[in-house]
């Protein structure tokens, strides 16, 4: 990666990324160096990313084995019917640059990279609670395709997923 690269993921910001999520790390998520397991940051990526395609693009991640969802009762929702594409993840990437571990508590921001015709390629930036500078950057990336098939659809990803989508491109400062 060139270094220009790296030096610009190295500066972000909170206010780069317009959509955020707070996470407490928890004490299994250290790993025998005492610092937070790359693992837990795959989990980061697909919690924060999941969590706006279901409140921002009206995905239901459970509709592969149980085409109705239900919503809680009492609770709204933001599940959208009727399409038959899934998420498959293709690709993810990290750039760390400091540690964190428990119990640090975690401001953890998403926004698109990239959009393609059936792709979306997130970033995710980590930061530690009451501190600017970021501790990793990863990127992330999502191809739409049809449930039965695993293959991209003739118009690529619906509408709703679009949409939703190219709130957060390159968008800093993107409040939901």
């Amino acid at each position: 990666m060139a270094s220009s690269d790296i030096q610009a993921k190295k500066s972000r910001k909170r206010s780069d990324y317009g959509y955020h999520q707070v996470h407490q790390t928890r004490w299994f998520d250290n790993d025998m160096y005492a610092h937070l397991n790359n693992t837990v940051y795959t989990a980061l990526f697909d919690t924060i990313a999941n969590a706006y395609l279901i409140e921002h693009c009206g995905r239901n991640p459970f509709s592969v084995n149980n085409p109705t969802p239900k919503s809680t009762p009492g609770q709204p929702s933001n599940i959208t019917i009727g399409d038959d594409q899934i998420g498959l993840i293709v690709s993810t990437h990290c750039d760390f640059f400091a540690s964190v571990a428990f119990p640090d508590v975690l401001d953890v921001g998403l926004r698109v990279a990239k959009l393609g015709s059936s792709s979306v390629t997130w970033e995710v930036g980590v930061f530690r609670q009451g501190e600017d500078d970021v501790k990793m950057v990863g990127n992330y990336t999502h191809v739409f395709v049809l449930r039965e098939t695993m293959r991209v659809g003739k118009g690529g990803m619906v509408k709703e997923v679009r949409e939703g989508l190219e709130k957060l491109l390159n968008s800093p400062g993107a409040k939901f």
